[in-house]
């Protein structure tokens, strides 16, 4: 295996590892604010118990996150020399701008809001946390700034065989960004969405098993409390109802939201990209119908090998033109037209060193394309139909006794990530044979585009990123059990395991006959009733800080 397949594999490997950590960042930030911001706005009890839970996890996936992302600038600069070089001038403004203006908002704020509870004003610690969130999506529309620049480059012009930035406005509201931000984000929520249902059904299935809550002879809940652990109590099953609840419904509002961005960028990768859509539709000849389903040799780049099984007519046309009439151009079409605009091999340049004169496949792995285009779909209709299946189900008050239905709710968590995965993977490896895909709308820049080929550093050894792959593999698996481990032994303890002196602290008001209940607070964040900031209760509960 040369330099050029394990560089590529190196990062695939590392940045899809990091992208797991990146929509769970993203979509459970947001919905952290949002249930700090219920808090503050109801004193009930219940949301600040889901804030400080919820944020938890939060907190152990943003580190992790951190840690996996610095890795792929350390890449640009060892593998990827000769392509750092040649989209430096145009990434330079939007990656500065996420990590020296959106990483250091967000870090900054978000170690305000982690030592900042009892310390800071309610308000300004609440600001705190949605200033950070906000960087968070912030720093996504940078980094997609600058990737939707690979897959449609803008604003810019030739100077000495580089891309030199001239419209700073074009690049950063290049259409193709604007398209994918939405996509990304709703996609996110989608995983927040699922994390928080499946941990949450996971929480209502214990107290039903340890015999906390029964169900009358109508099958609606009867909550009960325990004797023995003070925090599972009537509020701790609040706590988990509502944010099933509450992740059910994000989950399908953000399916529908990666549906309609998901079309609109599928009709803009038709004109931009039309090899990618073409293979990801196993679109061979030119027509108009859709493939469910295409059975053939799984690593062909040859539409010989593949065969339609079952197909919808007219729904192509209608995904690419919005018609069903119009006919989309085949991958057998496409082909002779890409020859003939960038060529048939590899040119003789020593920056392809062994490689010059190779011949250039203008079919992805159609494998990759077609299978992950529909994993991306599959994956995200059923995480929307699993959280409508669970607010009927959970319509009385709490989850059946099937430990099947747990298990299979807790390993739905997983559906939503697989489907955020599968979009990147479909997205990336779609662009191939390019790492700059050429714009053949504008034909002014038409021939601003990059070979994977030429991108590769020159001066390094297929050794040496055989050992580098090894390393950061080895250093990832580390981390990887880290943060699993983490994740789930703050999952099984539940909100005590993020407040872990509220089981002191309940006992102790418990027994002065103190509930610490369901009341509201003054806005100021002054004294208030009790429950709210500035009563006892609250007092002893906004100390647990992270």
């Amino acid at each position: 295996m040369e330099a050029l397949d394990i560089a590529r594999w190196q990062f695939g490997i590392t940045t899809v590892y990091h992208f797991l950590m990146v929509p769970l960042t993203i979509g459970l930030g947001l919905l952290v604010a949002l249930l700090q911001t219920l808090w503050r706005r109801t004193g009930k009890e219940e949301y600040l118990r889901m804030t400080k839970f919820w944020g938890k996890l939060f907190l152990i996936n943003f580190i992790l996150g951190v840690a996996t992302g610095l890795v792929q600038e350390f890449q640009f600069g060892m593998a990827w020399s000769e392509y750092s070089r040649f989209v430096g001038d145009v990434f330079g403004a939007p990656l500065a701008m996420e990590s020296l203006l959106a990483f250091f908002v967000e870090s900054t704020f978000l170690g305000l809001w982690i030592f900042g509870w009892k310390k800071l004003p309610a308000r300004i610690h609440l600001a705190c946390l949605w200033i950070a969130v906000s960087g968070s999506v912030f720093s996504a529309y940078f980094i997609l700034v600058a990737n939707s620049w690979m897959q449609h480059p803008v604003g810019v012009e030739l100077v000495d065989g580089r891309p030199r930035m001239v419209d700073a406005w074009a690049v950063f509201t290049n259409n193709t960004a604007l398209v994918a931000f939405p996509h990304t984000l709703t996609g996110a929520l989608a995983v927040a969405g699922g994390f928080l249902l499946g941990i949450s059904w996971y929480h209502l299935w214990r107290r039903r098993r340890d015999g906390i809550d029964t169900v009358d002879a109508r099958g609606r809940v009867v909550v009960g409390a325990s004797e023995t652990q003070p925090t599972r109590d009537r509020t701790d099953h609040a706590v988990w109802l509502r944010s099933l609840r509450i992740g059910a419904v994000v989950a399908m509002l953000a399916f529908a939201g990666t549906a309609i961005s998901g079309d609109l960028q599928g009709k803009l990768m038709f004109q931009q990209q039309p090899m990618k859509m073409a293979a990801a539709e196993a679109a061979c000849h030119d027509g108009t119908s859709f493939s469910v389903l295409s059975i053939g040799d799984p690593g062909s780049r040859n539409c010989d090998d593949v065969t339609a099984v079952i197909e919808v007519p007219g729904l192509l046309s209608f995904l690419a033109h919005g018609d069903f009439s119009t006919d989309v151009k085949g991958v057998n079409t496409l082909v002779p037209e890409y020859q003939d605009q960038y060529g048939t091999t590899l040119p003789d340049n020593p920056i392809y060193g062994d490689r010059a004169g190779q011949q250039i496949e203008y079919v992805p792995v159609m494998a990759v394309t077609y299978w992950g285009f529909r994993i991306m779909i599959g994956f995200g209709g059923l995480a929307a139909l699993a959280a409508l299946v669970a607010l009927y189900l959970t319509r009385k008050g709490t989850v059946p006794r099937s430990p099947w239905l747990m298990r299979l709710a807790v390993f739905g968590i997983l559906a939503p990530f697989g489907a955020n995965s599968a979009g990147w993977i479909f997205t990336e490896m779609g662009r191939q044979p390019f790492v700059v895909a050429p714009n053949p709308q504008l034909s002014g820049i038409d021939q601003v585009f990059m070979f994977t080929a030429a991108a590769v550093s020159p001066g390094v050894s297929a050794a040496e990123l055989i050992f580098s792959l090894l390393a950061l593999a080895a250093v990832y698996g580390v981390l990887l059990v880290i943060e699993v481990r983490l994740l789930v032994r703050y999952v099984r303890g539940g909100v005590a395991s993020a407040m872990p002196e509220l089981a002191a602290a309940r006992s102790a008001h418990q027994a002065h006959g103190v509930d610490g209940g369901q009341n509201t607070h003054d806005d100021d964040g002054g004294a208030g009733p009790a429950g709210g900031p500035g009563s006892p209760v609250a007092d002893d509960v906004l100390a647990f800080a992270y």
